[in-house]
């Protein structure tokens, strides 16, 4: 394979745009998926997805914007779950996250096949559209992209005590509702601006590869933010550049290319990997005691 053969889809503005996109939202969603993963919320990034396609099919029928009205129902849902697992601790988030995305994924099928989806194409949000994103999807995954990095960057030893250790956090005067509240809005608005690069049925995946891989690979939870960000770009960049080579579509390359990493880094790392896991938790200890 020549080097003018590897160069070539960059002569497309509309592979550049996907490229772009692509890149951004792994750094993002790397990013982000540190704080579901070491939550044990791994799910949620699934779950939630869903529960925006029902805005989706909410704000065709109304006649709204899609990111305000999906944006809105996705952070609606988000608040729910926690709601539930506050006042419920015995349901569990994982069922709670179950029960409440799960409806709201079959409320947005019910309106779109009683009422249409409003001219706008409900499988490209299902599956993704990456070839298809406009300079306004760019605008607004880089302004996500930027408002996540400063949120974790201003709300850094707050989020990392509330993730490790909540009950503790709370008594030692964290305000651990609000700071839920902020991670909620930050992971719904994730979410909401990556479904129109992968779809909903792979953002789940994207938030969770990097975070894993970065895990095996350190133990300290600020080079694991940095790790797990710059796997999320590079396995958005690599996987583009596959999509197009091989022809398979762009958000299955992606994932695919995440999990041959995680295949890569499990084998190498062995015994020390899981390590290293273990004792991310005892070294996020010592930074908030």
């Amino acid at each position: 394979m020549t080097l003018d053969h590897l160069l070539r889809p960059f002569e497309f503005e509309f592979f550049i745009n996907g490229l772009t996109v692509a890149t951004l939202a792994g750094a993002l969603c790397g990013l982000v998926g540190v704080y579901v993963v070491l939550k044990g919320m791994s799910y949620i990034g699934h779950g939630l997805s869903h529960a925006i396609f029902g805005g989706f099919a909410a704000s065709a029928l109304l006649g709204i914007n899609f990111f305000l009205g999906a944006g809105a129902w996705g952070f609606a849902s988000a608040m729910m779950i926690n709601g539930v697992t506050r006042r419920r601790r015995a349901i569990g988030s994982d069922a709670a996250i179950g029960v409440i995305t799960t409806a709201s994924f079959a409320i947005g099928l019910a309106l779109i096949k009683r009422y249409g989806s409003g001219g706008k194409n409900p499988d490209a949000l299902l599956f993704g559209q990456i070839l298809g994103v406009s300079d306004s999807d760019v605008l607004a995954l880089a302004i996500v992209t930027v408002a996540t990095a400063l949120v974790v960057f201003f709300c850094y030893r707050p989020l990392l005590f509330s993730t490790f250790d909540p009950e503790v956090a709370e008594v030692s005067g964290v305000p651990t509702a609000r700071v839920d509240a902020l991670f909620t809005l930050v992971l719904a608005a994730s979410i909401l601006t990556t479904m129109n690069v992968l779809g909903v049925t792979l953002v789940a995946a994207t938030l969770v590869i990097p975070a894993v891989v970065a895990r095996m690979l350190t133990d300290s939870f600020g080079r694991m933010l940095v790790l797990a960000t710059i796997i999320g770009a590079l396995c958005g960049f690599v996987g583009m550049n596959l999509s197009y080579h091989l022809d398979i579509p762009s958000g299955p390359m992606i994932v695919l290319t995440g999990s041959a990493l995680f295949a890569v880094v499990f084998a190498a790392t062995g015994r020390r990997g899981l390590r290293r896991a273990g004792a991310l938790r005892d070294h996020a200890g010592e930074l908030t005691a």
